[in-house]
């Protein structure tokens, strides 16, 4: 793949990421509420506070002219301030970035462990009671609400049994590497539990097809295993179908797990996502919207990428 490939798909990504700001600013703008009503609540504000804070931020103009000063200080690396904090927005991302990137890193290496040879054997032994059965928890793996099993393992494993943390990052004091260990491991578990069902699946549909080409019976002809052929014939082009929404579930978890992180006070970008959206923080929204917009198009890419590394027929000009 050229250089040139990536270049073109970044510049043709520049307007879609236009089109993207001006609904996303829309929708926040149009939300009831905004961000200085948790000044009118407070009778110690005077109106002419809340005008020097409306006029700090921009708020006491239309919401056209708020785009455009919001989109001219994107473009030039200032994304604004918190209205909630009142700190940058990007010192407040990147402060909450490497939670998320602890967290969503873990849960998306557990699910690669475990969707791939999950998806193998189910492929492997089609239409048996195993396959039923992996396919019966996938569904259900699938189905379960987040929240309600992420409450169910703080119920088991923090307060009937105790072994493990309820919520946090770290506990008070501590911080070494078996009490983060022992923070992240039910967050991690919970985010994974959706991508490793839904990834099996596509990992099996992919095997089963390549096991029915006509070179997987040569080489099974010619005397090889059935762990050979699996492994070293069969998973690399099986794996091409289900790279597309490994990639694009890489960039959502990246951006932000809000219901794992809100469940487990875990200190990340999800978290400060609702934490924005109660107060109604635009330049904080806006930020954490484009940035995850931005992750799924880089994802779209690199999913090209690893298409030409699987497959080496596939060229792009």
């Amino acid at each position: 793949m050229s250089f040139g490939y990536v270049l073109r798909r970044l510049l043709s990504a520049i307007p879609l990421l236009l089109g993207i700001s001006v609904i996303l600013f829309s929708i926040v703008h149009l939300a009831p509420g905004g961000p200085l009503d948790m000044y009118t609540e407070n009778p110690a504000v005077s109106q002419e506070a809340l005008d020097q804070i409306a006029a700090a931020y921009g708020l006491d103009q239309p919401v056209p002219v708020q785009y455009f000063l919001w989109l001219k200080s994107m473009v030039v690396g200032d994304w604004g301030y918190s209205i909630r904090t009142g700190r940058p927005v990007l010192t407040e991302i990147v402060l909450r970035l490497g939670p998320t990137l602890e967290l969503g890193g873990l849960a998306l290496l557990l699910s690669l462990a475990i969707a791939i040879p999950l998806g193998i054997i189910s492929a492997s032994r089609r239409g048996s009671r195993l396959d039923s059965a992996l396919t019966l928890a996938s569904f259900a793996g699938i189905s379960v609400p987040v929240f309600w099993l992420a409450l169910l393992l703080q119920l088991l494993f923090s307060v009937q049994l105790g072994w493990l943390p309820s919520a946090g990052y770290k506990s008070i004091g501590g911080g070494d590497f078996f009490d983060r260990l022992s923070h992240i491991v039910m967050p991690a578990a919970v985010l994974s539990l959706a991508t490793v069902a839904s990834w099996s699946r596509f990992i099996r549909s992919g095997m089963i097809d390549v096991l029915n080409q006509d070179y997987i019976r040569t080489a099974y002809a010619k005397g090889r295993s059935e762990r050979g052929v699996v492994i070293l014939h069969a998973l690399r082009n099986a794996m091409i179908p289900a790279v597309t929404v490994i990639a694009v579930d890489f960039a959502t978890v990246i951006s932000g797990a809000v219901i794992t992180e809100t469940v487990f006070a875990w200190p990340g970008i999800g978290r400060l996502f609702m934490e924005s959206m109660d107060g109604r923080d635009y330049p904080m929204l806006m930020g954490l919207m484009m940035m995850g917009s931005l992750g799924i198009i880089l994802a779209n890419i690199i999913a090209d990428l690893a298409y030409a590394t699987l497959d080496p027929r596939i060229r792009y000009g």
